[in-house]
């Protein structure tokens, strides 16, 4: 597949036809990665982390831990 490279304001832009943007699950607000190898261009989708609680929560220790911070005393209807 063949496309241009664009100028888009002080940037370049390389369009994703619809086809394959639907065949990569690729949309407008994806986040990609750029690669240079051997003079060549790779564009990766960049995966979301999916990290449960339970795996956040294991991750706590003593030296990552932070203090308890006080915010003063209750105004208003907090304590309702």
């Amino acid at each position: 597949m063949t496309t241009k490279i664009q100028k888009w304001g002080n940037s370049l832009a390389l369009r994703i036809p619809k086809s394959f943007a639907e065949t990569t699950q690729i949309k407008e607000g994806s986040e990609i990665k750029l690669s240079l190898e051997k003079n060549k261009i790779i564009i990766t989708k960049k995966e979301k982390s999916k990290f449960t609680l339970k795996e956040l929560l294991l991750r706590i220790n003593e030296d990552n831990i932070h203090n308890e911070i006080s915010f003063g005393s209750p105004e208003g209807k907090e304590l309702l």
